[in-house]
């Protein structure tokens, strides 16, 4: 029906990086600010009005913004009418159109579909919900009615794609329009225990926009479901791990039975970690591990061009990301040119000309100043510095489901903020190189004449440890290579028995012998931009639905007292939703409402205890006080003071400048003529004294 549809014969279909090219082509044409109204945004507005069934003269809106989107919008239709293309939802809005506009086309296939079933109806967008109502039926007098019979299969409390256009009042409104005569509840339970439903079953009891049903079991009540209080996001996953072990060592389970369910992608980072330190085998279901993921790769090879700016493939992969106009061909040049050369790509970008040249001098002159602005800066406050500056927290801004990439990016601030820490830096430590003379080393080994391979010198402060002189490397090296080694081929092997992570979004029709959903706090599960819209909360209540029924026989809930986000310790909430389980079902590993207590409407934090009987985690027991012990303070060991002369086998002589730390913990600042200021750990380095 190409004809009737307004269509060539010869119509292409674009797919989404196609529409998203010519919607960049329209914008460029037109002279369209691509700030402002960057091409992925208008996309995303587009697809969005074609999911309700809107063409450009019926999208409301009076703001100077939504009036020139509109705009960009028809200009994008001529553009594609007059080019014989259409996108996927030009397609559905085309076919509801055509049923709608076109009588005898209409009659044809509703006599032709006399019985229709919809699977999955909870997913359904308004568009599609008006499609199927001009197949299904036609309205009288304001009424409508259906011709044949419909099946529409779905399950409303499972609607978890609102972001994604889902629409979860299409199942109400086909109920009511179609004039349903008989609802089929599908409530009888095969998978789990009755702890796990009824927990289910109470939680969503709290949603007022549903049909309503209760699912239930013969299988018995089960255990109970395990709740757990941790006292920082570190702890939590270590619980974790210690609960997983116990599971397959003691009672038999297999670890790929086993999943670890999160609200948000970054959340898996601390998982991860704890798995791996512990060799317990995981994958990441549905998703890379975190140090893989496309977002961290890119954040990090900014961080290797502040560290080493002569890193050619940490070069390539951003000078172009995100896009500025710099493409294959002029990277290509510049590859010549380093070759000819025998240098590094930043060092030939001088001899490119013309507009390439000016962008790849653009880029380098942006991370050469960036590099000396983080100079005396602690790793934290670079990373933050460079997101800004790259422009990666901007550009994922523009895309519809940026927000995960941007957590990401964010938890890689936590990552540093908590590598530093683990590694004795101190959160203030200067992560970026310093000199013998203690000023900033902004150029690498070798671009300074030195052996390529060298190190470069380290800042005076504590550092990860070289196994083989002592030597300490800065932060920010040292974080590089924490992170190389995480996103090493670490997880499990298809077919390998291993614990599965993913997001709660990925569970959906999975099953699990034991299930652990971690996070459960305030503003992370719900999502703090769904705490403010009723709509939004209603969602994440089926979202913890569902998290909640992806497990047959063990259920365990977690929540943390602090957790690291955007670099720094937030003080959490427990989730709401742990009011909404039914006590009957729970088992409190931990006190109920210890610590900063759990959320409590126009309340704030509740806390079950007074503030005297608070600790740093809002929580102590006298069980675990005991009365300061006097300490006599003994002699270092290693026998070292200021000013001694010392010998290393491998830097030779040197000075000793200063000290600190006992035991395995010792350090010594130590001068060495021939290899500037090192800080060295006593425990490695055999220092011998020069008589």
């Amino acid at each position: 029906h190409h004809k009737a549809a307004g269509l060539a014969q010869t119509f292409q279909i674009l797919d989404t990086q196609d529409q998203l090219s010519a919607i960049k082509r329209l914008c460029k044409q037109h002279n369209v600010d691509d700030e402002r109204f960057p091409p992925k945004q208008l996309q995303y507005f587009i697809a969005g009005c074609k999911e309700e069934g809107l063409r450009p003269r019926d999208v409301q809106g009076q703001d100077p913004d939504t009036r020139k989107k509109v705009e960009i919008y028809q200009l994008y239709e001529d553009q594609c009418q007059r080019e014989g293309v259409v996108d996927f939802g030009e397609l559905m809005l085309r076919s509801y159109e055509l049923l709608r506009d076109n009588d005898p086309i209409r009659a044809h296939y509703q006599r032709r579909f006399a019985h229709i079933l919809v699977d999955e109806f909870q997913d359904t967008n308004r568009l599609q919900y008006l499609w199927l109502k001009q197949l299904a039926g036609d309205e009288v007098n304001g009424r409508f009615e259906a011709h044949g019979s419909v099946i529409a299969v779905g399950d409303d409390d499972q609607s978890i794609y609102a972001f994604r256009g889902a629409r979860v009042g299409n199942m109400q409104d086909f109920v009511r329009e179609f004039d349903v005569q008989q609802q089929i509840k599908l409530e009888q339970n095969y998978r789990s225990y009755s702890n796990i439903l009824d927990s289910a079953n109470h939680l969503i009891s709290h949603n007022t926009r549903r049909l309503g049903k209760n699912l239930r079991t013969t299988q018995g009540a089960g255990e109970p479901v395990r709740v757990y209080e941790a006292a920082s996001d570190f702890a939590e996953a270590q619980w974790m791990v210690d609960e997983i072990k116990q599971l397959v060592k003691n009672d038999g389970f297999e670890r790929k039975e086993i999943a670890v369910l999160y609200r948000s992608n970054a959340q898996s980072r601390v998982i991860e970690t704890a798995l791996f330190n512990a060799a317990v085998p995981y994958r990441v279901y549905g998703g890379l591990r975190f140090f893989e993921r496309a977002e961290i790769k890119h954040a990090l090879a900014y961080l290797r061009l502040l560290e080493n700016p002569h890193d050619d493939t940490s070069f390539t992969r951003v000078v172009n990301f995100p896009p500025r106009g710099i493409g294959a061909r002029s990277i290509e040049v510049l590859q010549d040119a380093a070759r000819a050369s025998g240098c590094s790509l930043h060092d030939a970008v001088s001899s490119v000309p013309g507009k390439a040249g000016a962008n790849l001098g653009a880029f380098v002159a942006m991370v050469d100043v960036l590099r000396e602005q983080t100079q005396g800066l602690n790793l934290r406050r670079i990373i933050e510095q460079m997101l800004e500056a790259s422009g990666l927290i901007e550009h994922f801004r523009t895309e519809k489901e940026g927000q995960d990439r941007i957590e990401n990016l964010e938890e890689l601030v936590n990552a540093a903020e908590s590598f530093v820490t683990q590694e004795g830096f101190g959160r203030d430590a200067v992560a970026l190189p310093l000199d013998e003379h203690g000023s900033p080393l902004t150029q690498s080994p070798a671009s300074q004449g030195l052996d390529p391979n060298a190190p470069m010198a380290p800042s005076a402060v504590p550092g990860i440890l070289d196994a083989d002189t002592g030597e300490t490397l800065s932060p920010l090296a040292a974080f590089l290579t924490h992170a190389a080694l995480e996103a090493g081929d670490n997880q499990a092997q298809a077919g390998q028995d291993a614990v599965q992570l993913m997001t709660v979004h990925a569970s959906k029709g999975l099953e699990f012998d034991a299930v652990f959903i971690g996070g459960i706090e305030e503003g992370l599960f719900p999502h703090e931009n769904a705490l403010s819209d009723q709509g939004g909360l209603e969602e994440e209540r089926r979202l913890m639905y569902v998290a909640i029924t992806r497990a047959r026989k063990r259920l365990y809930l977690s929540h943390s007292q602090t957790r690291m986000l955007h670099g720094q310790t937030r003080y959490n909430l427990k989730s709401r939703f742990f009011d909404e389980l039914p006590e009957s079902a729970l088992k409190w590993i931990t006190p109920k409402q210890q610590g900063f207590g759990s959320f409590a409407p126009n309340m704030g934090a509740v806390s079950a205890y007074p503030s005297s009987a608070r600790g740093q985690f809002g929580f102590k027991s006298e069980a675990f006080a005991s009365p300061p012990v006097p300490v006599q303070k003994a002699p270092p060991a290693h026998g070292l003071r200021v000013g001694l002369a010392v010998f290393h086998n491998k830097f030779g002589e040197g000075k000793v400048l200063a000290l600190e730390g006992t035991g395995d913990d010792a350090r010594a600042q130590v001068s060495f003529p021939r290899h500037g200021t090192k800080w060295l750990a006593l425990s490695v380095a055999k220092l011998t004294v020069v008589e």
